[in-house]
């Protein structure tokens, strides 16, 4: 009679005869707890300071325009000053947008974090 060689558990070199299995408990249900933990989010900065860089540029563009438009810096057009100004404006709405969820993210307010931001892939 040939004999079996036994089977060798190939992760510890230990052959399977020499293993001891144990019943797992009936509470459990096969997840750990650490599996389900949030990892702290990853401050976007570069969204934050593109943000505001772009919030101060909308912000001299809505000056700039208002003041073309009355004539208080040049006496051009109507054709030149809107444009500066609808320019300003858009992007002055958008910026607040971005500024105003990284703020609440920042004070902790519920239903807001910095995953709500965009970020830049490095």
């Amino acid at each position: 009679m040939d004999e079996m060689p036994s089977r060798t558990n190939l992760a510890t070199g230990i052959p399977s005869s020499k293993v001891k299995y144990s019943r797992l408990s009936s509470t459990d249900d096969g997840y750990i707890d650490f599996q389900f933990k949030k990892s702290p989010p990853k401050i976007p900065y570069k969204a934050f300071a593109l943000a505001t860089g772009l919030f101060w540029i909308s912000t001299f563009l809505i000056i700039v325009g208002s003041l073309l438009l009355s004539g208080y810096i040049s006496k051009v057009g109507v054709d030149q000053a809107v444009p500066v100004l609808i320019i300003g404006i858009l992007v002055f709405l958008l910026e607040f947008y971005h500024l105003r969820i990284a703020f609440y993210a920042f004070k902790g307010y519920h239903g807001y974090s910095d995953d709500d931001i965009p970020d830049f892939d490095d």
